[in-house]
């Protein structure tokens, strides 16, 4: 895919972004009308996780615009996830030229970084996630009402859970370049842990959009298993290019280290 110039008139900028704005909603409606004939087909994949809460096993439409809202969401939805690769390799190129060249050699690891978080983050969602949150959810009202699984709400919550879950799996590639860079020293998040794990529990709680306790603490304790991972790998890639003492530099080491060389 062609990088622009790093320096180009504003309207040549702005012609730039028109472009590849235009590749990517190109791209994802593509994909949404290929996909669109195979939404009942998703929509049964997306519910196997949650089929106990769900009586009789059918979902409910009340509205007769019901059934293709829900199936146009849910190709919208696949088709983002099918093009986000493009989504996210034009949004990183539009930015590319602005990198210094020994910076652009971290482009391409980031960007399969990226996709592999991402799409990890919907596995685990679908494989661990669905089953718990909406077996509280449906004992919340089981007890007291009769349910009735109305069909855009279902899939409403568990397509935000997968993207919820998706992006907060980017958790590692935010904490490995802030260490890498020393944006924020190695010493500093490993030192700050107790407001590190607070800042993840508030993000868990953010991020979750059942307000399900059950949900939250999963994902918190994700969260916190990503965090611990990923510094981990950022304390062997700064020991092996700047040696052991670097982990202990704060910004103003960094700095002084940096002018001396």
């Amino acid at each position: 895919m062609p990088i622009g110039p790093a320096r180009m008139p504003l309207l040549d900028h702005l012609g730039e972004l028109r472009r590849r704005l235009t590749i990517i909603v190109v791209a994802v409606l593509i994909t949404a009308v290929v996909v669109y004939a195979a939404t009942p087909t998703i929509i049964d994949m997306l519910l196997d996780p949650i089929r106990a809460y769900i009586p009789d096993g059918k979902l409910s439409v009340l509205t007769a615009l019901g059934g293709f809202t829900v199936r146009f969401k849910v190709s919208l939805f696949v088709g983002l996830i099918v093009a986000s690769p493009i989504v996210i390799w034009q949004i990183m190129a539009f930015f590319l030229p602005a990198l210094k060249p020994n910076e652009r050699r971290w482009v391409v690891p980031t960007f399969a970084a990226f996709i592999i978080l991402f799409l990890l983050g919907m596995i685990f969602c679908y494989l661990v996630i669905l089953n718990a949150a909406f077996g509280w959810l449906y004992s919340q009202t089981v007890e007291f009402a009769t349910v009735v699984p109305q069909a855009e709400d279902y899939i409403s919550i568990i397509m935000l859970l997968e993207i919820g879950f998706g992006i907060a799996f980017q958790l590692p590639l935010v904490v490995f370049y802030l260490t890498i860079f020393h944006i924020v020293p190695y010493y500093t998040l490993r030192r700050s842990w107790r407001y590190v794990y607070v800042a993840l529990m508030v993000i868990s709680g953010i991020t979750t959009p059942d307000a399900s306790p059950v949900t939250m603490i999963l994902m918190f304790a994700a969260l916190v298993s990503l965090y611990e991972i990923s510094l981990a790998i950022a304390r062997q890639v700064i020991s092996i290019r700047e040696g052991k003492q670097a982990l202990k530099w704060d910004r103003e080491q960094y700095a002084a280290h940096s002018m001396d060389d």
